[in-house]
């Protein structure tokens, strides 16, 4: 991984599946379990940055070569968008300690997992909504 402000975009959508992945299996296997387990994922790459997060070191020796040749991500904007979803999770991870099969928690979680699905698909949510808070951040 390269010491720029960018994050390789390989990487990113490596995050994205994983976030993706761990939510449906919360969700069709009804185990809170996984979506703690992305929570405490999330907050490592929040805290620790891009080496931090176990879904980019497991697939970067997978990815290297590809990373190397691709575009990047902007850290600042991976950062905005990682405590988006660390919060929608954390408050996920809360309904579900409030009680286990809280349908709040699976649509908390939903969303991040809708959210990574989009960005997978082309149109990232986050760098919309961080377009919007720095367009009306400059105005003040």
């Amino acid at each position: 991984m390269t010491a720029s402000k960018e994050i390789p975009i390989p990487y990113v959508r490596a995050n994205q599946t994983g976030i993706v992945l761990f939510i449906v299996l919360g969700i069709i296997l009804q185990q809170p379990a996984w979506i703690i387990v992305l929570w405490l994922i999330q907050v490592a790459g929040l805290s620790l940055g891009a080496r931090g997060n176990l879904f980019i070191r497991l697939t970067a020796p997978l990815l290297a070569q590809k990373a190397k040749q691709s575009a990047g991500e902007a850290v600042e904007l991976q950062r905005f968008n990682n405590s988006i979803a660390v919060g929608l999770l954390t408050i996920a991870v809360l309904c579900f300690w409030i009680g286990p099969a809280s349908i709040a928690g699976y649509i908390f979680a939903g969303m991040v997992a809708l959210a990574a699905f989009i960005a997978i698909c082309g149109f990232c949510v986050g760098c919309f909504l961080y377009f919007q808070y720095k367009q009306n951040f400059r105005r003040r």
